[in-house]
């Protein structure tokens, strides 16, 4: 293959792996997708500060000799492997960047002689693309199963984002997934280890004097793992690592993998994983909040936002026009945005009807049965569904 072809097959594989900004009021499942057609190599991706690029997904060696139950690449699987040089990567990626191809890059790799030497293949790669070519566009390094604390932070020097994927929330889950990963050691010790770094360092060591944003990843379902652990998991990296996002990727078999015939999760599930993710770090809920069934799952038929509120808010609203930001933002249809449009609102007038909120962006008709305005409450249908 040439180097052409074989970003498109290395990039082909990338479907497993997410990177953008999943909307918590989303009405339907958040689905990652690398490419609209055979013939596109870059997607549209939106980053945290907002903006929207087309990003290019995929691998510096889809070779790999770990044996992860569900994973494409794993070790054994017959299919066809390639493998890009960091010169011969870094140099293509560079004439598509400079022809409006892809603005920006995630790099991953499969393991070939170790976490370690692996690492450094990315690290040549991003440190050919930064210095020879110039590239001050967003890159989003991964961190290696086994990778030194060393490289860790010139990794952090590099990239715009570093992630370690933990695919499941514990140690005994991990084991049902990939036997042979480490879940302390290898995958959640370089997540702290960026942390660490961040609070000794200084900003301006780091890629355009900015401290990396950190993300992770998870195989929702493929350990038969509980939305409670993976929410337990995701809330403590967000307290104690500063996690930026959480990704979770609904299970789907693979064939000739060793879970190829273990059911299919359902998207949707997925998306509330996200739902209940953004309520824990941006919306002040606390895991006690979430409406988990008796099988420690989120509901499918409501998003967890709404039933919070159904229990809790149906019998007492919220006045619009007294409530503080932390309140207004439980309330379904007011999101981060709504509330401070609301707070910046009131200081000029009361707000008496749901026309003055869809103004103001609100999904008014979700607020309605939750909320009072100067003391009435509004007259709206619920809709679950």
């Amino acid at each position: 293959m040439n180097s052409v072809d074989t970003l498109k097959y290395l990039s082909s594989q990338m479907d497993f792996e997410a990177d953008g900004e999943p909307r918590l009021d989303s009405p339907a499942p958040v689905c990652f997708t690398p490419k609209e057609d055979a013939h596109t190599l870059t997607h549209r991706a939106q980053l945290p500060n907002g903006k929207s690029i087309l990003l290019l997904k995929t691998l510096l060696s889809s070779a790999c000799e770990r044996d992860c139950f569900y994973c494409p690449f794993r070790a054994g699987r017959d299919f066809r492997r390639a493998t890009f040089k960091p010169d011969e990567f870094a140099g293509l990626f560079s004439k598509m960047h400079q022809s409006g191809i892809a603005e920006g890059v995630f790099l991953s790799s499969g393991i070939a002689g170790g976490g370690i030497r692996t690492q450094d293949k990315l690290l040549d790669t991003a440190d050919i693309l930064r210095k020879k070519y110039q590239y001050r566009g967003y890159l989003h390094l991964k961190i290696m199963p086994g990778a030194e604390k060393d490289q860790v932070y010139r990794a952090m020097q590099l990239a715009d984002r570093v992630s370690v994927n933990l695919e499941a929330p514990n140690t005994e889950r991990l084991a049902r997934l990939a036997p042979h990963k480490i879940f302390i050691e290898e995958l959640l010790r370089p997540l702290k280890w960026v942390e660490e770094i961040r609070r000794s360092e200084p900003s301006y060591k780091f890629w355009n004097g900015r401290y990396p944003s950190t993300v992770t990843q998870f195989v929702a379902g493929g350990s038969d793992e509980s939305d409670l652990e993976l929410l337990t998991i995701t809330n403590w990296l967000n307290k104690n690592v500063r996690l930026k996002r959480a990704y979770f990727s609904a299970f789907h078999p693979v064939r000739n993998t060793p879970l190829e015939n273990k059911p299919a999760v359902d998207p949707m599930r997925e998306h509330r994983l996200y739902q209940a993710s953004f309520l824990l770090r941006d919306y002040g809920f606390d895991l006690e909040d979430l409406p988990f069934t008796n099988e420690s799952n989120l509901p499918l038929y409501t998003d967890p936002k709404q039933a919070w509120a159904q229990i809790n808010l149906v019998e007492k609203p919220i006045e619009i026009n007294k409530a503080e930001k932390r309140d207004l933002i439980k309330i379904p249809g007011i999101g981060l945005k709504g509330a401070d449009a609301i707070l910046n609102a009131r200081r000029m007038n009361k707000l008496r009807d749901l026309s003055s909120l869809k103004k103001l962006g609100v999904v008014a008709e979700r607020a309605a049965p939750y909320l009072l305005m100067d003391g009435r409450k509004m007259a709206a249908q619920l809709s679950l569904f």
